[in-house]
């Protein structure tokens, strides 16, 4: 198989195996998705799932979230764990929507990988989950399966984001982020690692791990 067929398998596996991708992180808008992801770093999106409604019925918004010290918003973000740097970068990126973006998330990857305690991949996961705009947020499941498909050659998430975009066609991506991510959990976990359940490894995966 060339990498091409391999990616086309891919994709008709995924897409025969989930026809519908529930975003998994529970949000109402692009600001609380922004928040949902920023917490979900070093964390189960189940986690962040039980915290962040304690969280937005405090402050769903910047403005009310400014009216919070970071002290308050570190106790009760704490089980995410990482909370005095994600406390501090959800109250300093609120101030930062206030007084730039008149309150509102941007629609910009320059713009949101200038916000305290986001990087590319949550600027990424924010434009395609909230904005529909074509992007591929690399976890830790879409490295590690890129890599066990010989798809990628696994040196690091930048690399990783260019192979997969070169890959699979452009009005994919926001789709099959979210089936890799599902297909790694439920197939091709870190630990626990069944290799007869996971079809797309036996077909086209690298002999040598």
């Amino acid at each position: 198989m060339t990498k091409q067929e391999k990616a086309q398998f891919v994709i008709d596996t995924l897409e025969e195996l989930y026809t519908e991708t529930p975003i998994p992180l529970n949000h109402k808008d692009p600001y609380t998705l922004l928040i949902a992801v920023l917490l979900s770093a070093q964390c189960t999106d189940a986690r962040v799932n039980t915290i962040t409604p304690l969280l937005f019925a405090k402050a769903d918004n910047p403005y009310d979230m400014i009216k919070l010290s970071v002290e308050e918003i570190k106790a009760i973000i704490r089980p995410v764990g990482l909370s005095p740097m994600k406390s501090k970068g959800i109250y300093g990126l609120s101030k930062i929507l206030i007084d730039k973006h008149d309150g509102e998330v941007p629609q910009s990857f320059e713009y949101l990988e200038e916000l305290p305690a986001v990087g590319h991949k949550t600027a990424s996961v924010v434009m395609s989950q909230a904005f529909g705009v074509p992007a591929f947020p690399v976890d830790t499941h879409i490295h590690r399966l890129m890599y066990r498909w010989n798809l990628s050659n696994g040196k690091n998430v930048v690399q990783t984001e260019k192979d997969a975009k070169r890959l699979f066609p452009k009005e994919l991506w926001n789709k099959l982020h979210l089936q890799i991510i599902y297909y790694g959990r439920e197939h091709s976990p870190a630990r626990g690692w069944d290799i007869e359940n996971d079809i797309i490894y036996k077909t086209i995966g690298r002999k040598k791990l």
